[in-house]
């Protein structure tokens, strides 16, 4: 896992480089602008014209050096430095002094007339880093405002300017179309609202000491490949089909078995021992043709879910897609919950119906798994201020009911009982069809019948989804890709997972 750090910590991690290494301020400043620069000529020539906006604290020290290397290597740069309410700091000075006669340096002061910038076919945004704390306002304000109506292309250095890594930002905000931060990610990069100021975001390291990031303490983190890999569990040449767990799938409604048939699919490929999927009367001889490895119990009712025995021997169940929510089923809903005591997974019309009957919120299982999108999230607790906010009201849930919550979307999170959020790093816009929250569903109960705990569980399943889904859009594409594909596609993630050099 790779830890999301405040921007206080990210300062004390600075602080304990430059003590422990040791290594002066300015040479890791250096290092940081070394870094910047090879990610930028990588991607743009030479040809480029380069404007350098700068503030006068560390961030514009960064955006100072940067302008000096770029100059190394023959691009034309000119900066300009924002002279506000900030005061110098002793490394920006010194990068100051170090610029070269051929960089042009200008600066602004009272006005910010917006035509300065008009023959830079690239802006670099160094005014303000990772430690704002309130909104931009004078000088700064009107300088970030001309650079936003500049359809030239932007990149912030470690952070837009203006906007605050830990909380909501307001006020006037740098539109980014490139962020490349240091060493670790924002947590305010993986926040819906703020995408049209962050762009693109890279991590690049510049060699901050590697103990601290091991000490210090974290709620948050993104998931990577190893620490997926560190989850899967090997299998033992006399492994056999009843050490991977029967898991119990309810799903399907007349009308609505083609999400049955998804998660019983992706159960199955997540290496499932044996499934049984309940299903209604008219759903009997489609499940059985469409997925003939799994066996079938079917319902008293014609067209959904009313209720059945539910026998212990099922290692988990999951319920909820293509459900329904007739009133048979959410009085069957509720003696699922009443009466099966392990972890399940719900999902679907099974959250619908949990937001509808709260009281059902009570007796879900410990340890069990909610999957809602952020339409059936703000039914289950309200609306929310901000992502920041609605970050709050996920940990709530989560700790509330004692079970893993994760909020489907762009860097799905997985919210654990103990407070503690895990971003996932795969995933495309491809995968916005209808559909593949199903396919979700089935890895998770998968995977939460192998005996793996429900954390484990969760951070795996969505990893392997948004990985499967990757693939499948290298080869389909993001406009034609459909659920169908990230089933198919699962052998691959998995495999990728298990064997990362192949």
């Amino acid at each position: 896992m790779i830890k999301i750090l405040s921007s206080e910590q990210i300062k004390a991690w600075d602080a304990y480089t430059i003590r422990e290494e040791p290594i002066a301020s300015i040479d890791l400043m250096e290092r940081a602008c070394q870094a910047f620069v090879t990610w930028f000529v990588e991607r743009f020539d030479a040809s480029n014209k380069i404007g350098i906006v700068c503030g006068a604290g560390n961030n514009g020290g960064d955006g100072l050096g940067i302008a000096r290397l770029l100059t190394d290597w023959n691009y034309s740069v000119t900066v300009w430095i924002v002279r506000g309410s900030v005061s110098e700091s002793i490394d920006f000075l010194t990068n100051l002094k170090k610029l070269d006669s051929k960089v042009s340096v200008l600066e602004i002061t009272t006005n910010a007339d917006c035509e300065l910038f008009a023959d830079r076919t690239i802006l670099i945004d160094a005014i303000f880093g990772s430690g704002l704390n309130r909104p931009l306002e004078g000088i700064y304000a009107k300088v970030i405002d001309c650079l936003n109506r500049s359809p030239k292309v932007k990149i912030s250095v470690d952070v837009p300017s203006g906007l605050r890594t830990n909380q909501h930002s307001s006020g006037t905000i740098l539109k980014a179309n490139y962020t490349i931060t240091f060493q670790a990610p924002k947590l305010a990069f993986l926040q819906p609202e703020n995408y049209e100021y962050v762009g693109e975001w890279q991590v690049v390291d510049i060699g901050l000491h590697r103990k601290y990031i091991k000490e210090v303490a974290g709620d948050n983190s993104l998931t990577t490949l190893k620490s997926v890999k560190k989850i899967l569990k090997p299998r033992l040449k006399f492994d056999h089909k009843g050490k991977f767990g029967h898991a119990l799938l309810i799903a399907g409604s007349t009308g609505k078995m083609g999400a049955c048939i998804l998660a019983a699919q992706s159960a199955l490929r997540s290496g499932l021992g044996l499934l049984t999927v309940h299903v209604p009367q008219s759903g009997y001889t489609i499940i059985q043709t469409a997925v003939p490895e799994a066996m079938t119990t079917v319902d008293q009712s014609p067209d959904f879910f009313s209720g059945r025995e539910i026998k212990e021997f099922y290692t988990t169940i999951g319920i909820g897609p293509g459900l329904g929510q007739a009133p048979e089923t959410v009085n069957a809903l509720e003696y699922l919950l009443t009466s099966f005591k392990k972890p399940i997974v719900l999902d679907a019309d099974a959250l619908n119906i949990l937001s509808a009957n709260p009281k059902l919120l009570t007796l879900i299982p410990q340890g069990s798994i909610l999957t809602p999108h952020p339409g059936e999230f703000e039914r289950l607790v309200g609306k929310w201020e901000d992502d920041f906010d609605k970050l709050d009201k996920l940990k709530e849930l989560a700790t509330r009911i004692q079970s893993v919550v994760i909020l489907k979307g762009a860097y799905t999170i997985v919210a654990t009982p103990d407070k503690k959020l895990i971003f996932n790093s795969t995933g495309n816009p491809g995968m916005a069809t209808g559909g593949s929250g199903d396919v979700l569903t089935g890895i998770l109960t998968g995977l939460l019948a192998q005996s793996y705990s429900t954390v484990e569980a969760a951070v795996a399943g969505v990893y392997l989804h948004g990985l499967a889904g990757d693939l499948a859009a290298r080869e389909k594409g993001l406009n034609s890709l459909i659920a169908g594909d990230i089933v198919d596609f699962l052998p691959a993630a998995f495999r990728k997972v298990e064997y990362p050099m192949q």
